[in-house]
């Protein structure tokens, strides 16, 4: 029953009663009026609101019908009906009268929003129409074609994106418009016709001419339906009189509306403006509101066929929705991408005074400044040579000129004349530099010694009233220092005992080995004699030597490593002397003030290449702020260095939304702008990402890869198996490719390069479209793949390793090459130009070794290419196909859009119902949890109350949650730490949530307990999971042809991919649109918060949390079991995987520990975990690169001895990496610094273009003799090498300059390869970025480069490491092998809160 009428009666005449329509004076829900007049009705039946009078008539009268069918049923009286439609019953009189004078306006506009066919409306999203098309990802080869012809990839992504901003709804607020400029025929009115295609229904035509009119007070009747777009083919704003009007009908304001024969009302307008014309938009000032509201596209001029064309535009009616969805996709990526945008190409075809500026730029650039009169002298010769029609005045260009300054001032001078002075002129913003501080190194020194026994120590007497304590049976202190009393005097100092000793008393403590590896005093003697004389003692073994000094500078500053075996003892926090007096010399402690090796300063900026998109971007922001290149071309040459880079090292990323910030960046160059523009446009600003095709497994494994030049196509392969040889393609023909790709090729990345080659070349491309071809891949935005690829050309390929490799193995081809120990050669040719035909070999070698590198990295991924293998078997699919679809496949079948049966909630509320289904499946899956109610609501799932989610930032209990998991710390040093670990966190999410629906995640849920099932080998349980697809696998792994560890690797390459597709910003199947909180990983985030804070109202410490694992240090059996319950109530399984027997924690991601024996773990809990059983032999373990460092870790803490493979570094940049072998060069620095001081100079207009060019080119000369720059690379393994051993500087290139390489500056490098050869073993080291051990090929010094090494480098690593330990413990005992003694629990170690709503679990 609509809500402002209500079907009343009355008496005619006797016998007659009238039934009729009374309207109701109230605010209506189903009702609008606007400007005193009907405007829109709800209409149920359609679900849309209608602003048609006559749909409100039918409504109506179907409720008078329905009355009248009801009463008579009953009447006794002749009924009649005032019918709406009958202009004679008066009813339409009534409704006219009721909405134009009774009524107040009373409106919500319409169709704000669009409404796609598959959306469900309802009253609130004020609808009266929808497209007739849904929002929905598919083929849009036609919208292609023409795109990518008719416009640069530049001018496209404006439509895209102000298009993706109507479909996102966000285009009510943007203040922007959008002119397509340029001749006729050029493809505008192609754009606007799709454009009017899209929104159909929301669009209207405008006329731009009269909205720049001041006369026309009707021009905003085009826009009395508030549609979302308007547009206009024809425009003409060349003329516009008054840009008022068009300001605010942009920028959305309240404005006054007139339409003719209607009162008038006021509206806000939420039209995006798209304008076709043929002549620019006129921009009449730098003031003018137009300059930050208009882009401007301009069409590329080139054409298609006519009948290409025709084919494209007939195909656009097919691809609405997909259209629609990749625009929107296209905005989303950066809603921002436009903000500061500026029409210049507009402005210079408009604006007479700002191509004076440009004409004027180098001056006022030089001057940083200009007088009125100078300028206006200027002016007018501008204006006179160029024919300007319409000049400013002096009066007009005086406060024009403002625009271009940042400062202006008007002064009287002593002749009582103004001066006005313009100064800052405003590119200098732009202009920053970049500097570095270089460190200092310094000297050591030396001197002589002798030993008595029985003589009076001046230690002791040194240090009579220092605090003393002695040693334990364990050797270590027996009391805390806080609560010692004893002096040193007051105990017998040939016994053990520890002494507290002043922060500037230091120890050099001589531990110097024989041939044999014993401690040896001769060697010791003979090292201790060449110091400054100062008391000194033996060491307790007798054999090591002890040199005390006090040292009269700051402490924190000693390097704690002076040479190999030689160290440096600083006493500071915490840590204390050890010492046993036997023997000593009777000199005083002699004060030390210099020879001692000190830390370096680390003032090095940092170049090392960026590791993630945010890094990128930083990269690119910088030079947009010309914070590395005071050049625009150097800076934009760099851009474009570092976004191949990012392409071909695999990185995902995606900066499409800088590429206008880049566009107009390059526009800006003074000489160079356009070389800097057809840069931008050849800028890879997306990674790419292929799709997946399958292959025939008849045919052999061959290797291959190819390389592309402007005259040269080099494909390059060999068939599986070593020896055999490899054949080199030079320019092959089609029918050559022909028969390569019968056999199953494997490539390196192929399936987003090779293949694509591969099949052009089948197609007959020349080397010239050859090389424009991968000129185009390599600069396609990821999504945007299908301009430029084949999609014939995926199942080229039988599998791409990159593709396959898993999640730590995304690595480029070299870092492969290094950790195998093969040799890499870098080719040094520039690939956008041609190569001369003798190179052509060298070419061919280059490409001869990334094919041996390929195949080898294939068999050294043997476990990843398993994995792959049985998944793409499980799958029923393809070893091509991704990981991503695979999975996909594996768990939703063909059903390419489960979300209908995905569940979701807000997890901080209770849940009071579930499905039946759902209830049941989770009763079966987390029988604990669905056994108990929650919280104070009794809710039947765990919720956490207070938990927000507010504009990408989670916060709960006080304390922001990460959106990828829970990270908490308490940095310190710990003993008897309980490691304990949620089992697969993130899948028993999923699956307490029942997140996919009852039958999906039950699909998910049999991957998840099969992998555990399959590592235990519990047969019989595999056999039923997942209908039994993993019983013929189950025969292989008990034949032998599988291990059971491959089948389990199988498992969780998908278990791994689901969460990554549940949380990626791209659409796929495992994807909620409803989740944007990334409910999967915030779960287990807010968990692990509920539980940090129960274990600490029990009285224990929670000395880390890291996603899924939680640390407890002197942690009970009583409350592991605590941890192990609290979790099965939310569905979560612990594991207690390890117990440390001491911890150090520095941050909350680095941390050194040692595992408790495993007898001695038996005697606490009554059994020893899985963690400590393995590591009996190798107690310690790191994790973090400051303890994972292989020299640090065996110096400090293993006591391994240190080899030649522990002093092999990897550096990566993302430019190109140098050796400066400029140790017998010149010293050139003074002539750099002068350079930089003149560049600085010229920077800021004090020096003219001439002087500076020839002093900048004197200098460079003579700075060019103090380097030797050896090309290695983007990738190199390097050793530190002493000086005067023929080691370079390493650094980084940048577009001619060069910068320390990070983390090698005051060092010298060599590649290890000049100092190495590959050894026949392999060796174990410890992989600095996960911390685990793994297996790399094994090096040996070649003869002769015995003592080449610099172990100074390593030593400076040890240091620091030493000293993050003693900022919280006693390092001395910390790396010793004196038993942790735990600290006194008292009965009521559980301090649980008198509100506690449970026994305790484990009483």
């Amino acid at each position: 029953m609509i809500d402002f009428m209500k079907v009343t009666t009355r008496s005619k005449k006797q016998g007659v009663t009238e039934i009729f329509p009374k309207f109701i004076l109230k605010k209506s829900s189903d009702l609008m009026i606007r400007g005193g007049d009907f405007y829109a009705v709800w209409d149920e039946e359609f679900g849309l609101w209608s602003t048609e009078e006559q749909r409100l008539i039918e409504i109506v009268d179907k409720e008078l019908r329905v009355a009248y069918d009801e009463q008579l049923k009953t009447a006794t009286d002749h009924l009649t009906v005032a019918y709406m439609w009958d202009s004679d019953s008066g009813s339409i009189d009534s409704w006219h009268r009721y909405c134009q004078k009774q009524m107040r306006d009373n409106y919500h506009p319409l169709d704000e929003k669009l409404i796609f066919s598959n959306y469900k409306t309802e009253k609130k999203d004020y609808a009266s129409k929808r497209l007739e098309y849904p929002l929905e990802k598919g083929d849009i080869s036609g919208y292609e074609t023409l795109m990518s012809t008719l416009y640069s990839p530049e001018e496209r992504h404006k439509i895209e994106w102000a298009i993706g901003s109507i479909i996102e709804g966000d285009s009510k607020h943007i203040q922007k418009f959008l002119v397509l400029y340029g001749s006729a025929g050029t493809g505008k009115s192609t754009v606007l016709n799709i454009i009017q295609k899209l929104f159909e229904g929301y669009y209207s035509v405008f006329d731009a001419k009269a909205l720049g009119s001041s006369s026309n007070s009707f021009a905003l009747e085009a826009f009395k339906s508030n549609p979302l777009v308007a547009i206009q083919h024809d425009g003409d704003l060349s003329k516009i009189e008054d840009n008022t009007r068009l300001n605010s009908l942009v920028s959305h304001e309240l404005m006054t509306v007139n339409e003719k024969f209607k009162s008038a009302y006021s509206n806000r307008f939420n039209a995006f403006l798209f304008m076709g014309t043929n002549k620019p938009v006129r921009i009449t000032d730098g003031k003018s509101g137009l300059l930050r509201r208009l882009i401007d596209v301009t069409p590329s001029g080139k054409k298609l066929s006519k009948a290409d064309y025709d084919d494209a535009v007939n195909s656009i009616n097919f691809e609405l929705g997909a259209i629609a969805y990749h625009c929107h996709k296209a905005y989303l990526n950066n809603p921002n991408a436009f903000d500061s945008y500026i029409p210049t190409s507009m402005i210079g075809a408009t604006n007479d005074f700002y191509n004076f500026m440009i004409d004027s730029f180098s001056v006022f650039k030089k001057d940083d400044g200009t007088t009125l009169k100078a300028a206006w002298e200027m002016y007018k010769t501008y204006c006179e040579e160029t024919k300007v029609l319409y000049p400013f005045s002096q009066r007009n260009f005086k406060e024009e000129l403002k625009n271009y300054f940042w400062k202006f001032d008007a002064t009287i001078d002593d002749d009582s004349r103004i001066r006005n002075r313009y100064s800052g002129f405003r590119i200098d913003i732009f202009e920053k530099d970049l500097g570095g501080i270089k460190k200092k190194d310094e000297k050591q020194v030396s001197k002589p010694i002798d030993f008595r026994e029985g003589i009076r120590s001046e230690f002791d007497a040194y240090c009579s009233e220092c605090y003393a304590q002695y040693a334990s049976k364990n050797e270590k202190p027996l009391k805390q220092w806080d609560e010692v009393i004893t002096r040193l005097s007051d105990i017998d100092t040939s016994r053990l005992h520890y002494v507290k000793i002043p922060e500037n008393h230091i120890v050099i403590d001589f531990d110097l080995k024989d041939e044999n590896g014993n401690k040896s005093f001769e060697r010791n003697l003979e090292a201790a004699s060449k110091w400054p004389a100062t008391y000194a003692e033996l060491s307790k073994s007798g054999a090591g030597i002890h040199l005390h000094y006090l040292y009269s500078g700051d402490v924190s500053k000693i390097s704690r490593i002076f040479d190999k075996d030689i160290e440096i003892k600083v006493f500071t926090g915490k840590s204390s002397l050890r010492r046993k007096l036997t023997k000593c010399n009777d000199l005083p402690i002699a004060t030390i003030s210099s020879g001692l090796p000190l830390r370096g300063d680390d003032k090095v900026i940092d170049f090392e290449g960026y590791k993630s998109e945010k890094a990128l971007r930083t990269i690119i922001k910088r030079n947009l702020n010309k914070e590395i290149h005071s050049s625009t071309r150097c800076s934009i040459d760099f851009i474009n260095k570092n976004l191949n880079d990012a392409y071909n090292s695999g990185l995902k990323y995606d900066v499409s939304d800088m590429k206008n910030a880049i566009f107009s960046f390059a526009a800006q160059s003074t000489n160079q702008a356009d070389y800097c523009i057809k840069l931008a446009n050849k800028m890879k600003f997306k990674s790419e990402e292929s799709s997946s095709t399958s292959d025939d497994d008849s045919k052999p494994l061959v290797f291959f890869d190819c390389e592309v030049f402007p005259n040269l196509f080099l494909v390059n392969w060999k068939i599986e198996g070593e020896g055999k040889p490899i054949v080199r393609m030079i320019n092959p023909k089609p029918s050559d490719i022909e028969e390569l790709i019968k056999f199953r090729l494997v490539g390196f990345n192929c399936r987003r390069y090779d293949n694509h080659m591969l099949y052009a070349c089948l197609m007959g491309y020349t080397n010239e479209q050859l090389y424009n071809l991968s000129q185009r891949i390599v600069n396609s935005k990821k999504g945007d793949s299908i301009r430029v690829l084949f999609g014939e050309a995926y199942n080229l390929s039988y599998t791409d390793i990159y593709d396959f490799a898993s999640a730590g193995n995304k690595k480029s081809l070299k870092k492969f090459e290094i950790e195998m120990g093969i040799h890499h050669q870098e080719l040094g040719l520039s690939w956008d130009k041609p190569v001369p035909k003798n190179l052509w070999l060298k070419v061919a070698e280059y490409c001869d070794n990334d094919v041996f590198a390929t195949e080898a990295t294939f068999h050294y991924l043997k476990s990843d290419w398993t994995a792959r293998q049985i998944l793409a078997d499980l799958a029923g699919m393809s070893v091509n196909d991704t990981t991503n679809t695979l999975t996909t496949r594996f768990i939703f079948g063909n059903n390419r859009k489960p979300q209908d049966q995905f569940c979701y909630r807000d997890l901080s509320k209770p849940v009071y119902e579930l499905p039946p289904d759902v209830k049941l499946f989770l009763e079966d899956a987390c029988p604990v949890m669905m056994s108990q109610k929650h919280g104070d609501a009794s809710s039947l799932l765990p919720y956490f109350p207070g938990y927000k989610y507010e504009k990408g930032v989670s916060t709960y209990l006080g304390e922001e949650v990460g959106e990828g998991g829970y990270v908490y710390s308490e940095p310190g040093m710990y003993g008897n730490v309980a490691l304990l670990d949620v089992a697969s966190m993130h899948p028993h999410s999923t699956i307490a949530e029942c997140l996919f629906g009852v039958k999906y995640t039950r699909a998910y849920r049999e991957i998840v307990e099969g992998r555990v099932s399959i590592k235990h080998e519990a047969w019989d349980e595999v056999n039923h999971m997942l209908d039994g697809k993993l019983t013929p696998y189950i025969q292989k792994v008990i034949d032998g042809e599988l291990t059971s560890k491959d089948l389990a690797n199988a498992l969780k390459t998908a278990i791994n991919s689901v969460y990554g597709l549940t949380s990626a910003n791209f659409d796929n199947p495992f994807r909620d649109i409803r989740n944007k909180d990334n409910i999967v990983a915030k779960r287990g985030a807010l968990f692990m918060i509920d539980l940090k804070h129960e274990v600490q109202k029990r009285g224990f410490t929670v000395a880390h949390i890291k996603t899924d694992s939680i640390k407890i240090p002197d942690a009970t059996p009583e409350i592991i079991k605590f941890v192990m319950d609290f979790g099965q109530k939310y569905g979560y399984t612990f594991e207690h995987e390890a117990t440390y027997d001491r911890m150090c924690l520095v941050n909350d991601a680095v941390y050194i520990a040692k595992y408790k024996k495993p007898e001695e773990c038996e005697a606490m809990y009554g059994y020893a975990p899985g963690d400590n059983k393995k590591h009996v032999s190798d107690p310690w373990t790191a994790t973090g690169k400051q303890f994972a460092v292989p020299y640090v870790f065996k110096t400090l803490f293993s006591r391994e001895s240190v080899d030649i493979n522990d002093m092999r570094e990897v550096f990566s940049v993302k430019s190109a990496l140098y050796l400066d072998m400029n140790e017998k060069l010149p010293d050139v620095s003074e002539y750099e610094q002068e350079m930089k001081r003149l560049e600085d100079k010229y920077k800021k207009g004090k020096l003219s273009d001439t002087t500076f060019e020839s002093e900048a080119n004197r200098l460079q000369e003579l700075i060019t003799e103090g380097h030797d720059y050896r090309f290695v690379g983007k990738v190199g393994e390097f050793c530190p090498v002493k000086p005067g051993k023929g080691g370079g500087i390493l650094v980084r290139e940048q577009n001619g300059k060069y910068y320390a390489a990070t983390g090698t500056t005051g060092f010298r490098w060599l590649e290890s390869e000049s100092l190495l050869r590959k050894s026949k073993e392999t060796v174990e080291i410890i992989d600095h970025e996960t911390g685990k051990k793994k297996k790399v090929a094994g090096s040996e010094l070649i003869y002769g480069n015995d003592g080449i090494i610099d172990r100074s480098y390593y030593d400076k690593l040890v240091n620091d490491a030493a000293d993050a330990i003693s900022k919280y413990g006693d390092l001395e005992w910390f790396v010793s092998d004196d038993p942790y003694i735990s600290k006194r629990v008292s009965d009521d170690f559980m301090n649980i809160p008198e509100d506690a709503e449970e026994e305790l679990p484990f009483v």
